[in-house]
């Protein structure tokens, strides 16, 4: 089953659920949403692949959110939010851990032969595409930058 089919059938059993799945069906509507907008815009039909990097985007959107909230001392805004990227998990590739990510970036380091700052571009060029979807881009620029500073 393709995860767009997954998101149809999950949408289903929301609606059915009626109360107890409202913020659920919320959710996954507004990722089929911008699903169907990438789609066409792109002109053309998404990927599971696709779909992965447009739930990863929600998932950091909301979690940029979550920190301003944080601060803002909103927290009903921060439960709901919470809410929220609990609902897009399970979509999104198991996410690698941080043990994982050091040991790609030391992978990649090596790779591209890599000693400065200033060869930290060729290092993420390389990295990226094996992480992506998998781990949040912060925290492997963050270990790119100790392994290279």
């Amino acid at each position: 089953m393709s995860l767009k089919e997954k998101l149809m059938e999950d949408m289903k059993q929301a609606m059915k659920a009626k109360e107890e799945g409202r913020l659920r069906l919320a959710v996954i509507r507004m990722v089929r949403s911008a699903i169907r907008q990438a789609e066409i815009d792109g002109k053309k039909e998404l990927d599971d692949e696709g779909i992965v990097s447009i739930i990863s985007k929600e998932v950091k959107s909301r979690k940029d959110s979550l920190e301003e909230f944080r601060k803002g001392n909103r927290a009903d805004l921060v439960q709901e939010t919470e809410e929220e990227i609990s609902v897009l998990l399970p979509y999104l590739p198991q996410q690698l851990s941080e043990d994982e990510i050091r040991a790609l970036v030391e992978e990649a380091v090596r790779a591209t032969g890599a000693v400065t700052q200033k060869d930290m571009g060729k290092v993420m060029g390389v990295l990226m595409p094996k992480v992506k979807g998998r781990a949040d881009g912060k925290l492997v620029n963050r270990l790119v930058c100790e392994k290279l500073g």
